[in-house]
């Protein structure tokens, strides 16, 4: 039996561009995937906070360090230029594979550089 998990995440990105007419996908800075983990055309979850959409597509690469955050094809439509968005992997973990596992979080500021990253998400007080 597997459980799905956060793989990975990248936490407030800003979408930098939105291109209707470009190959359906979300291109991500290149070394924003490899930081976090995340490989060019694995399946990725967009929650966007901005608007509320919530959507599936794959990552392709952006230049690397160009801080490239671009919705295409249909999913330009859910979400715009300068929205938030968090951008989440999972994987499928057997129960040994749980023991050791540990997400990749990793933390935007509005250029889309990382401010820090972390492997855990501090418990939410009452």
């Amino acid at each position: 039996m597997f459980t799905t998990m956060l793989k990975a995440k990248l936490h407030r990105a800003r979408v930098t561009h939105a291109e209707l007419e470009y190959e359906g996908s979300c291109a991500i800075d290149g070394k924003l995937l490899k930081i976090s983990g995340i490989r060019e055309y694995e399946q990725i979850e967009i929650y966007n906070v901005t608007n509320g959409e919530r959507f599936t597509t794959y990552a392709i690469r952006a230049e690397d360090g160009s801080g490239v955050i671009s919705v295409n094809g249909a999913a330009a439509h859910k979400a715009s230029p300068d929205d938030i968005l968090i951008i989440c992997a999972y994987v499928g973990l057997s129960e040994q594979e749980l023991a050791s596992f540990q997400p990749k979080l990793v933390y935007l500021d509005e250029t889309n550089t990382i401010t820090h990253t972390r492997n855990t998400i501090p418990v939410q007080a009452a």
